[in-house]
């Protein structure tokens, strides 16, 4: 140090303290929130019933600030047909039919049931393995229900439209308005059940809102059953292929007319709530704030757990745009009110 240099005569403490007091109260900037998170929808297994397993699954939970999950099956596998060159990644990934299958909901428990009694408590399992199309789904449902009361916590995700997926379906196609659904969504309101349904609001190509029909439908004749509408109507076939106009004022106007509906905010939903600088929308801001109380969230992870902390970093800027007290409800307390174990 030269010894011609001089310190000024001062102190920088008050200086230090007063930036440190503006750091504290800008949002963001030294009091981030934190969150533990309910991931109100994710898949153990993928679509050929594989999965990370348990220990990748609570082990990524840790990670990723989630504290309990609802948990379900996938309801359909994929057939690897002797014309196909190789194993099919993903139920896209050739030409081979998908069928339903009811082993999924016996993984999804064998799995929960496998951890010690309080890491059980952080899964919330929902029914998954029927058929859709067929009028006895709803025995399969009560006998997994009558195998061990209490353990299941909710139906679905349920599968209407869903573009490929129910395109490559063998036999007749599901639709929301199904019969055997109306008997599903029937027995869902006398046990208290929610359900989670992901019901298409268009195809890959058309514009116009072509299958609103067969969700408002089941939402008219079913007003006692809690309906999850799983990403709002979107499917990442849609995302690849257009960005749907209108979808926050249908949603606000269906919210509005039927109390029995809510929202899974999830990874195909996403791009819809941030602009192009990344923000958080205000439209959907506002959407969520008239109705506090019928938004979640889920990664909508299938069979592999990796990335988890990514799909809750990515809906962080949303909820952390929404007053306090509403983005907590969000991220976990709302679905625990539509649970029985959560109830009881």
């Amino acid at each position: 140090m030269p010894s011609c240099f001089v310190f000024p005569k001062f102190s920088v403490y008050p200086f230090i303290i007063s930036v440190l007091s503006l750091s504290l109260a800008l949002p963001g900037i030294g009091n981030a929130r934190e969150y533990k998170f309910l991931d109100a929808e994710m898949h153990y297994v993928d679509p050929q019933q594989r999965t990370d397993g348990m220990g990748a699954l609570l082990e990524n939970m840790e990670k990723a600030g989630v504290e309990s999950v609802v948990l379900t099956g996938f309801s359909m596998t994929k057939k690897w047909a002797a014309s196909e060159p190789k194993r099919p990644r993903y139920y896209s990934g050739d030409d081979a039919p998908v069928y339903w299958y009811s082993a999924t909901d016996m993984l999804v428990y064998d799995a929960v049931k496998s951890l010690p009694e309080k890491e059980q408590k952080r899964f919330y399992p929902f029914i998954t393995g029927f058929n859709p199309t067929d009028l006895n789904a709803v025995e399969h449902i009560e006998r997994m229900l009558a195998r061990d009361p209490g353990f299941w916590q909710g139906i679905g995700e349920v599968f209407g439209r869903h573009d490929e997926l129910t395109a490559l379906t063998e036999g007749e196609k599901p639709v929301a308005n199904h019969p055997a659904l109306m008997k599903v969504y029937k027995l869902a309101a006398e046990k208290g059940l929610p359900v989670m349904l992901h019901s298409n609001l268009t195809s890959i190509r058309e514009k116009e809102f072509i299958f609103k029909d067969e969700l408002i439908e089941s939402l008219e004749q079913n007003p006692e059953t809690t309906f999850i509408w799983a990403h709002a109507g979107i499917s990442a076939a849609i995302d690849r292929r257009q960005t749907v106009k209108g979808l926050p004022e249908f949603v606000n106007k269906q919210m509005a007319e039927h109390q029995n509906l809510n929202i899974l905010l999830s990874w195909t939903l996403i791009k819809y709530l941030y602009d192009d600088q990344d923000k958080p929308k205000k439209v959907w801001l506002d959407l969520v704030q008239n109705y506090p109380d019928r938004f979640v969230i889920g990664s909508d992870k299938v069979g592999r757990f990796g990335k988890l902390k990514e799909g809750m970093d990515e809906i962080r800027p949303f909820l952390d745009a929404l007053p306090e007290d509403t983005a907590h409800k969000v991220a976990s307390t709302n679905m625990l009110q539509w649970l029985p174990a959560a109830k009881r």
